[in-house]
């Protein structure tokens, strides 16, 4: 039976193929639904609901029939702009080609010279496997299998082999010290790479602690260390000295007490420095630990072992939570586990980009990192909405995305909106981005992407100010509005 739908969309196809992807109708082509199932007029055209918008910068858009395939309309689809974090959903594309939804993260210790009469005649070495989420409770965990496989007593060293992925001092050096979702990388990560920095008012004065904390454990590190300095400004300075990370906060910033998480810039270090504490609770005393280049060829013994859980589980975190660390060492995992261990953050994401064009056609897609924090990252809108049409079609991303949650007209959260969009959220200063899927009122399955970036204001903020620069937030809201505005009107124009 020929429908009216089939219809309209095979015209609609006969005009895309002379070029309609780039100069896309800016009327509807379909039914139009009825007036007040949505917020604006049908009858506005893709430019007009951008003119409206009012932002500054660019922006870059493009949407398109999950079902057919078919590319309906685009703004700027074939420009480059800044993905920010959506560019985590193409890093979940390429970890589960590569590695696979099963795929396990593993943390193990190691004795080389065999353990008799509960003492390890050689070193105790902790390897890791490149887990993105290993906390302080698995490391707990690991001593207490240490002890329970009979050890007692190491006669060499402690050693630790992060060699599984190459060191990364920060994510992206353009951001501050201080800011916690910049952290170091290596094959060893603890808690995020980050640290608990808590001070309390004591006298005339603060006490002070740097821990790696868990709802269960608290152990202090000597790893990150923190001198308060009399001063307003800056809040904080960090140096690599003494092979620690030494921190100064200015005493005019602390008030009565608080918290918050800082990078961890020595995440070998950093680990043994916590699994030390853990296994000396079971009796075991180590010495202090040795990050080595490489581990014994044959001669190790595995006495124990922690699993990550499935990649899968991993990937639905790391997009529901953001996590740039997650992403950045799964990126790169998989980009090891291809045969071409990167030698830097920058390589994976080229050779990430070289599949994205092989596997989905994204040739106008030039990523710097796997987590989008890095602002001279570029995607284009068309490519995203290929590959979103791709892995739609084989069941993938999707059931990972989380709902994105449209607004009504005063702005609260309306659970009731007769579009559902499930998406990836991406925000940097004067940077957003949302990708993903929606389903308009009828059932119509559409799949889009928008990038805008205001990107001379961008420029213009001092490395100290941009955790918070003036005018950031306010340009970030506006943008908000203005995706939630496009997806309406291709709820309408799209789905009747």
């Amino acid at each position: 039976m020929v429908t009216r739908r089939f219809f309209l969309l095979s015209g609609s196809a006969l005009i895309g193929a002379g070029g309609a992807w780039a100069n896309a109708p800016v009327t509807s082509l379909r039914p139009h639904a009825r007036r007040q199932a949505v917020m604006h007029s049908p009858a506005d055209g893709l430019k007009r609901v951008l003119q409206r918008a009012g932002l500054p910068g660019e922006v870059a858009c493009a949407v398109a029939d999950v079902e057919t395939g078919l590319r309906l309309e685009a703004e700027n689809g074939a420009s480059g702009l800044p993905p920010a974090s959506v560019a985590k959903a193409l890093t979940s594309l390429y970890a589960l080609d590569v590695l696979g939804a099963e795929h396990r993260f593993h943390t193990r210790v190691m004795a080389t010279g065999g353990v008799i009469g509960g003492v390890v005649q050689g070193d105790l070495i902790l390897v890791g496997g490149g887990d993105p989420t290993l906390t302080t409770d698995h490391l707990a965990q690991l001593a207490k299998a240490l002890k329970s496989a009979g050890v007692r007593e190491v006669r060499g060293g402690f050693k630790l082999w992060d060699g599984a992925l190459p060191y990364v001092h920060t994510i992206d050096a353009d951001q501050p010290d201080h800011v916690g979702y910049s952290p170091a990388i290596s094959g060893l990560a603890l808690n995020y790479n980050r640290v608990h920095f808590e001070w309390k008012r004591a006298g005339q004065g603060w006490s002070v602690s740097m821990d790696a904390r868990t709802e269960k454990y608290r152990p202090e590190v000597a790893v990150a260390r923190m001198k308060v300095a009399k001063r307003t400004a800056p809040v904080y300075t960090y140096a690599d000295s003494g092979g620690a990370d030494q921190w100064t906060v200015a005493n005019a910033a602390l008030g009565k007490g608080g918290s918050r998480w800082l990078p961890v810039r020595r995440p070998a270090e950093y680990v043994g420095d916590v699994f030390r504490t853990m296994a000396r609770a079971h009796g075991i005393v180590l010495a202090k630990p040795q990050v080595v280049k490489s581990l014994p060829q044959g001669q190790g013994q595995v006495l124990a072992q922690h699993s990550s859980t499935a990649l899968l589980v991993m990937l639905r975190r790391m997009l529901k939570y953001s996590n740039n660390l997650m992403a950045e060492m799964i990126g790169m995992s998989a980009t090891a586990a291809s045969g071409r261990r990167p030698g830097s953050l920058r390589a994976s994401a080229q050779a990430m980009n070289s599949w994205a064009g092989a596997k989905y056609g994204m040739t106008g897609t030039r990523l710097v990192d796997h987590s989008g924090l890095g602002d001279a990252s570029r995607m284009t809108p068309d490519d995203l909405v290929g590959a979103l049409i791709a892995a739609r079609k084989v069941g993938q991303l999707k059931p990972l995305l989380k709902p994105f949650l449209l607004r009504d007209a005063n702005g609260k959260v309306n659970k009731t909106h007769p579009i559902k969009v499930n998406a990836k959220t991406g925000t940097l200063n004067f940077v957003s981005g949302l990708g993903g899927f929606m389903t308009a009122a009828d059932g119509t399955e559409l799949a889009f992407a928008i990038f805008a970036a205001d990107q001379g204001a961008r420029s213009r903020i001092k490395r100290a100010d941009r955790e918070r620069p003036q005018g950031a937030r306010s340009w970030n809201r506006k943008a908000k509005k203005m995706q939630q505005k496009l997806i309406e009107r291709w709820g309408t124009v799209y789905g009747s």
